[in-house]
C-alpha cells in the first residue's frame, strides 16, 4: 500500500503469544548465515566487530552465571555501563532468564544511582570501573544488591562468565511480562520507574521505520549519540536495528563532537541516524558539513520542534529531510514525521504512527475539536505502552483518564492529522535533548547545609531549549554569592547527576507561593528569563 491514509487503514499489530526480547533481537538471526550486529569505535579508533552468534553465544553464558548466582525471574538487574557490547549482554541474558533489566546513565552520580536501585530493588549490577567506584560508597544503603559485576576488574565480568556453559534456553515469556524498567523524571517527588514488557519492541516499531524513511532499507547502518540507558537510544535505534538485522555503531562518547561526529558518521558508513536537536544545533555550527562526505539516508529528531530553519538546513547539509517525532518513556514514538510518505511542516511533530489512536483531549477527557489547544493523549491498549510505575499504583492511575493515557503535553491536531507541539501542562525542563524533572535536584538540594528552600526551573537556552536554574533562598548566616553557586553547582554535577546540574543558581530572600504554599514557577521563570538570555 501507498500513502499515509492507507497504511493507517490497513495496519494491524503482530504481537505473538511468546514474546522474548532475546529471541526478538539476537536469537532470530543467529541461526543463520553471520551477521554484523555491533560496531564498536574503541577509544584509540580500533573497531571491535559483533555478530548475532557471539551475541548468542556469550549472553547465554551470562544468563546461566545469573543463574548460578541465584539470580531468576523477576529479579532486577541494574546496567550502568556506556555503548558497548557487555552492555546489550546484560539485557539480553536478563531477558533470557525472565529477568527485568534496568538501564543506568553513566552520568549519574551516587545520590542518583542509590535511589534508583533501591526503588527498584535490583539484586545484581553490572558496570566497569568508574560505576563500580561510585556503588563502592552507597553499597551499605542497598541491601537487596548481592552482586555488583565489574567489566573492568575485581569481580571481572569476563573472567566470571568464561567457564560457564552457552547452552540455555529462554524462558517462555508473553507480551505482557516485565522486562524493562527505564527511570522518568517527573515535576514533583522522585523519578518513577517505567515498566515495560516484552511487547515494547513490537510496539516501537513503525515510529522507527517511519521517521526513519521506510527503514530498514539494503546497506542500512544505523547510529545515535544518545545513551543506551535512555529509551531514545535504546529502544529508537539499538533494538529495532538488531530486530531488522541492521548493524549498529557503539560509541563511547564522553561529550558531543560535532566534527567527531560528521567523520564517524562517513568513515563507519552511518546510513540512518536519531540526532536530537542539541546535536542538530551544534552540527549546524561546523562550516561545510558535506565534506566529511557522511553519505545519510535519513535523520530522525525527537525531544522539541526543530523548525523551518533546520529543516532547511539539514535538506542543505545531508540532501535529505530531518524526521521529527515524539514520545515519551511510558508511551514512545506515537506521532511522526515521514517526507516520504507526507510534507513535512515546520512546527509540526508529524502526524500519528500507524497503529497507535491519538487524540487532543479537553480538562474534562473529551476528544476535542481538530484546531483546538488540549493534551496529548493515547488510547489504551496499545503495544508500546508501559504496563506502569514500579510498585507506585497511585500514580500510574494518575496518568490515565478512562482508556487514554494523558501525556501532560499540550498540543493541536489539524484537519489533516499533523500535530503541532504547544508545550508542557507541568513544570518538566527539556535540556540538551533530556526531560528533567524539577523534583528530584530540589529533594537533593534540600539537604544541602546552605539551603534553606529551594526551587528548580527552566529558562531558555539558545543551544540547550531549556538551562536548568536553581533558585536559592540560603538559611541565616549564608553568605550568597559565587563560591556557593560553584558549590552547588558541583554537588549536583558529581553526586546526583552531570546533565541535572544547574547552569544558572540564583539566589533570593523567599520563594514565591500561592496561598496554598504551592511555589509559582511561573513567576520564577518571568523574573530570570531575561538572565538566561
Amino acid at each position: 500500500m501507498t500513502g499515509y491514509a492507507a497504511l493507517r487503514a490497513g495496519f494491524r499489530w503482530d504481537i505473538p503469544a511468546r514474546c522474548n526480547l532475546a529471541e526478538e533481537v539476537c536469537d532470530r538471526w543467529n541461526a543463520g548465515e553471520p551477521r554484523l550486529a555491533l560496531i564498536e569505535v574503541l577509544g584509540d579508533g580500533m573497531l571491535e566487530l559483533s555478530g548475532y552468534h557471539e551475541l548468542a553465544h556469550r549472553s547465554r553464558k551470562l544468563a546461566n552465571l545469573f543463574l548460578s548466582m541465584g539470580i531468576g525471574r523477576g529479579d532486577r538487574i541494574g546496567v550502568l555501563l556506556p555503548q558497548r557490547q557487555e552492555t546489550l549482554l546484560t539485557h539480553l541474558a536478563a531477558w533470557r532468564i525472565g529477568a527485568i533489566s534496568v538501564p543506568l546513565f553513566t552520568l549519574f552520580g551516587e545520590e542518583a544511582l542509590a535511589y534508583r536501585l533501591a526503588d527498584c530493588g535490583a539484586v545484581a549490577l553490572v558496570t566497569d570501573g568508574t560505576g563500580a567506584a561510585k556503588i563502592s560508597v552507597i553499597r551499605d544503603r542497598l541491601p537487596a544488591l548481592r552482586h555488583v559485576l565489574d567489566i573492568d576488574g575485581g569481580a571481572d565480568l569476563h573472567r566470571l562468565i568464561e567457564p560457564a556453559s552457552d547452552r540455555h534456553v529462554c524462558v517462555a515469556t508473553g507480551p505482557d511480562d516485565p522486562a524493562l524498567i527505564i527511570y522518568t523524571s517527573g515535576t514533583t517527588g522522585s523519578p518513577k520507574g517505567a515498566l515495560h514488557g516484552h511487547r515494547v519492541l513490537r510496539g516501537h516499531l513503525p515510529g522507527v521505520e517511519m521517521p526513519q524513511e521506510f527503514f530498514p532499507q539494503p546497506g542500512d547502518c544505523f547510529w545515535t549519540p544518545a545513551d543506551w540507558a535512555w529509551i531514545g537510544g535504546l529502544l529508537d535505534v539499538l533494538l529495532p536495528s538488531l530486530f531488522h538485522g541492521v548493524p549498529v555503531v557503539a560509541l563511547r562518547m564522553p561529550k558531543f563532537d560535532p566534527e567527531y561526529a560528521l567523520r564517524l558518521m562517513a568513515e563507519r558508513g552511518v546510513r540512518n541516524a536519531f540526532l536530537p536537536p542539541t546535536a542538530l544545533r551544534m552540527l549546524r555550527q561546523v562550516p561545510n558539513p558535506a565534506r566529511f562526505g557522511a553519505q545519510l539516508r535519513s535523520i530522525g529528531s525527537g525531544g522539541e520542534s526543530l523548525g523551518v530553519e533546520m529543516l532547511e538546513w539539514g535538506r542543505g547539509a545531508f540532501g535529505l529531510t530531518i524526521n521529527e517525532f515524539y514520545g515519551q518513556t511510558e508511551c514512545n514514538l506515537t506521532i511522526a514525521s515521514c517526507a516520504g510518505l507526507f510534507p513535512v511542516k515546520p512546527g509540526a511533530i508529524g502526524k500519528p504512527v500507524p497503529g497507535h489512536e491519538v487524540a487532543i483531549l479537553g480538562p474534562d477527557g473529551a476528544v476535542l475539536p481538530r484546531g483546538v489547544e488540549g493534551t496529548i493523549a493515547i488510547r489504551a491498549p496499545d503495544p508500546v505502552m508501559f504496563l506502569g510505575y514500579w510498585n507506585k499504583p497511585e500514580a500510574t492511575a494518575a496518568k490515565f483518564h478512562g482508556d487514554w493515557l494523558l501525556t501532560g503535553d499540550q498540543a493541536v491536531m489539524d484537519e489533516e492529522d499533523y500535530v503541532t507541539f504547544v508545550g508542557r501542562d507541568d513544570d518538566v525542563i527539556t535540556s540538551a535533548g533530556y526531560r528533567i524533572g524539577p523534583g528530584e535536584i530540589e529533594d537533593f538540594l534540600q539537604s544541602h547545609p546552605a539551603v534553606a528552600a529551594v526551587a528548580v526551573i527552566g529558562l531558555p537556552d539558545a543551544l540547550r531549549t531549556e538551562r536548568v536554574c536553581a533558585v536559592i533562598v540560603p538559611k541565616p548566616g549564608i553568605e550568597a554569592g559565587e563560591a556557593l553557586a560553584r558549590d552547588i553547582q558541583r554537588s549536583v554535577a558529581t553526586r546526583l547527576a552531570g546533565h541535572l546540574y544547574p547552569r544558572q543558581v540564583e539566589f533570593v530572600q523567599a520563594l514565591p507561593q500561592t496561598t496554598t504554599g504551592k511555589i509559582m514557577r511561573g513567576e520564577l521563570r518571568r523574573r530570570f528569563a531575561a538572565s538566561a538570555s
